[in-house]
């Protein structure tokens, strides 16, 4: 809709600045053509909108301009609402600011929307921190969180296996894995590195200054390097036979890959799997008890069948 749209470029302009019709026109998925109809619509609804000529021209607002309008649908509204971990906020120091910008913005809502917002607190809740919540101690993440706001390289004392390293990085930004911490942060050579914040001995901002690599995206190294440290784990594939009473929890058991699957008869499956290691495969299927036999290799199913002696000696 043309309100909507309108909505749109005036809420662009006041929180980016200057833009151009090309770049408004690929963001709102229309013509120039129609931008420039929308701009002219906005300077006669009294919106003190101008246009700038020259190679860094573009449309902009009168300096000082601000609009009290939020252009927010009531759903945008709703899912602020359900958008953060309060242990996570916590963890940076930001619970209570948390607490008052929600405050703030639950006054900005117009009337009609306020039951609305009650209802969807009461109705749906985001719990961040996963079932196994972890208690590490994490003294060193607000020095770590100042000097990535401040660009500032950082000297710390890393515990790696049972040695105590010093390094001097880069960081670039924080990560939090269900509820730990990772500091991402060029090393010495100009390596990207990551860093468990938990791990962390010692830290403490340098003076110096470093320069933020443009091109640098946090979630998209995330992700690349998460398939990377995923691709690079141990693979010991096996053969197992199982009943089907136990498909929906072998299907998301985190260490075991299902690969394929063949029906024996109406109650048991043959699949190949995928474990990381000989003892995680053993230690898993012992779990299922009777439910789950090995067929290959050879060396998984003899150490199933010595665990399982054992364990019935030690219950005889």
């Amino acid at each position: 809709m043309r309100a909507d749209r309108l909505i749109s470029i005036l809420l662009f302009l006041q929180n980016r600045g200057r833009m151009t019709s090309r770049e408004l026109a690929e963001k709102l998925e229309v013509s120039e053509r129609t931008i420039h109809r929308d701009m002219e619509a906005l300077s006669a609804a009294g919106i003190p909108v101008f246009a700038e000529r020259g190679s860094n021209g573009g449309w902009a607002l009168f300096e000082g301009y601000r609009t009290n309008l939020t252009g927010m649908k009531t759903e945008e509204m709703q899912s602020l609402l359900l958008a953060h971990s309060s242990r996570l906020l916590g963890d940076l120091g930001l619970g209570d600011f948390f607490d008052d910008a929600f405050q703030k913005l639950l006054a900005a809502f117009p009337a009609t929307m306020r039951g609305d917002v009650e209802i969807v607190r009461q109705r749906i809740h985001v719990d961040g921190a996963g079932w196994h919540q972890s208690d590490e101690l994490l003294p060193e993440l607000p020095i770590v969180q100042e000097a990535i706001w401040e660009e500032k390289k950082l000297f710390i004392q890393y515990r790696r296996d049972d040695s105590i390293v010093d390094r001097v990085v880069e960081p670039l930004g924080l990560v939090a894995k269900s509820s730990i911490w990772y500091l991402i942060a060029i090393a010495e050579g100009g390596d990207m590195r990551t860093y468990r914040i938990s791990r962390m001995v010692s830290a403490r901002m340098s003076t110096e200054s470093f320069e933020r690599p443009d091109s640098f995206d946090l979630a998209l190294y995330w992700e690349k390097s998460t398939k990377k440290f995923k691709a690079s784990l141990p693979q010991y594939p096996s053969r197992v036979r199982f009943s089907d009473k136990v498909l929906s929890r072998i299907s998301q058991q985190r260490y075991m890959k299902i690969l394929h699957t063949e029906s024996v008869d109406s109650h048991w499956l043959d699949a190949g799997v995928e474990f990381h290691t000989l003892d995680s495969a053993c230690e898993i299927l012992l779990s299922y008890g009777p439910l789950v036999e090995v067929l290959a290799p050879a060396e998984l199913r003899e150490k199933v069948l010595s665990q399982a002696k054992a364990i019935l000696l030690m219950y005889s």
